[in-house]
Formats: structure tokens, sequence, C-alpha cells
């Protein structure tokens, strides 16, 4: 399963729907936004793409009350879980968060196979060393609006645990195997 993961869309809900696009056209089937959203509103052209949205909201938390009546009538494509979130894709235990500092920390408990995080607006793939021996995938999409840094996403590969980091508009410019 492939999936496309955002983070720091700020009402840039052009970039977003960007992203979106780019990525089902390469065959993500979902979409895990890491936070700062801010408005509902730019969520609907994304959403109107059909793929399911996992969302959390970020220190920019916008109106959580409107992210909540969003969800309820997207007849379940979107799922809005709050702070973090703890979900299974494609038999992959899944862990987002919007801060990366807490998300470097989550990766090292071993508990998740991909940690997803934002905030720093810096992109970022690398392997995490755990406390169990193994390590976890830890994945930042850095800002998919472009502020004050490249308007850039992620396109991952679960079955593959394989993550590219894309600029809007552009090929894959670095990938990391798995």
């Amino acid at each position: 399963m492939k999936v496309c993961v955002v983070s720091d869309s700020h009402d840039r809900a052009d970039a977003l729907e960007q992203a979106v696009r780019e990525a089902k056209a390469q065959g993500a089937e979902a979409v895990l936004h890491c936070g700062d959203l801010i408005g509902a509103q730019s969520l609907k052209p994304a959403l109107a793409l059909g793929l399911p949205m996992h969302l959390i909201h970020g220190n920019n938390v916008g109106d959580s009350q409107a992210l909540h009546r969003l969800a309820l009538a997207s007849d379940g494509r979107l799922r809005y879980h709050g702070v973090d979130a703890r979900i299974e894709l494609a038999g992959r235990q899944i862990f987002l968060v919007h801060y990366d500092d807490y998300g470097y920390a989550m990766a090292c408990t071993g508990d998740w196979e991909l940690v997803c995080c934002g905030h720093s607006h810096r992109a970022e793939v690398r392997s995490v060393a755990n406390v169990r021996g193994t390590a976890s995938w830890l994945v930042n999409p850095g800002t998919v609006a472009g502020l004050a840094a490249p308007a850039t996403w992620i396109l991952g590969d679960l079955a593959a645990m394989h993550f590219e980091l894309r600029e809007l508009g552009s090929e894959a410019h670095h990938t990391r195997p798995p």
C-alpha cells in the first residue's frame, strides 16, 4: 500500500490538493497529515480526490470543532485523531505526531514501524535504532506549503517500507531504500 505523507499545510489548500493529486497518480491509497492544517475548509479540495485521510492537528490547531464536523460529514474519508494518532495500515503499526522531537522519541520505543511527524519544516527520512534492538522509520515530509523551505511531501510504500521525498510538481529527488 502506498501513502502520501504531508505536514504543515498552513491553510494552503492548493498545495495540499496538488500533493494528494500527485500521490494518487503514483498509486497512493491514503493520506497521512502530520498537523498544522489550520482551517478545515482547506481540506476540502484534497478530500474531493477520494483518498482516505488521517489527520492530527499540530500546534496551529485552527477550529477543531470544524474538523470534527468535516470528519463526520466525510463518510469515513477523513479521520481526525486530535493531537496524535495510532493507526494500522497494510499491517504496519504507524504513529502520527506533529512535533519532530516527540516523533524521534516514539521511534526509539520500537512500538511503531513507522513514525510520521512534522513541525520543523525540514524534510527527513531515516531509520532510528530503537530499544528493542531493531529500527523504526522516522519520516518528516517537511512543509507542503513551502514555508521557509521547499514545498515537499513523501510517497511511502508500506509493503517495502520505502519512502521518497518529493517536491511539488517534480520527480522524487531523494530516496531511501528499506
